[in-house]
């Protein structure tokens, strides 16, 4: 099944978010961090977080994009069960047996979003509306070759260059 995968395309994820995600770990949206916080409070790197952060399901940090990957099945429960131990440990539900259903929607909500090609990244965007949060998600389109000038070209020493 197709589901969100951390990709890192610089150095950038470490400077801007409190904790970071790592590349190649399983993500989610995870914008039930920000069901009960005022956007306004938020502290700088926090603030990121809640703007573009996706959320990273084995080190819980956040990353800025995401790819369209493959994952087993077997994968995809322990996404669940991690997702379920968090709700527990951090945002108090009672126990495992309630977060699981909570864990697996975030999970299927996840893997919805990825009806895209292998490899297409992804970005969240979150703002304050109305009635919560708002939510949406870009599909980055990847800069062609073929749409830039080139600038240079490459001969060997003594040929003239085009």
């Amino acid at each position: 099944m197709k589901f969100p995968r951390v990709i890192r395309l610089d150095a950038s994820d470490p400077r801007v978010f409190e904790h970071a995600a790592q590349p190649g770990e399983p993500a989610v949206p995870g914008g039930f961090a920000f069901a009960d916080v005022d956007p306004d409070t938020l502290e700088r790197k926090q603030a990121l977080a809640f703007a573009s952060g996706w959320l990273g399901t084995e080190s819980f940090g956040r990353a800025t994009f995401v790819e369209v990957a493959e994952i087993d099945e077997a994968t995809f429960f322990q996404v669940i069960e991690r997702l379920a131990r968090h709700f527990v440990e951090h945002y108090g539900a009672p126990d495992l047996a309630a977060a699981l259903p909570v864990a697996r929607e975030e999970a299927d909500y996840a893997a919805e979003l990825c009806e895209h090609k292998l490899h297409t990244l992804l970005a969240v965007e979150r703002e304050p509306g109305p009635d919560g949060v708002r939510e949406s998600f870009k599909v980055i389109q990847p800069h062609r070759a073929q749409d830039h000038a080139r600038i240079w070209g490459i001969a060997e020493d003594g040929e003239p260059s085009d």
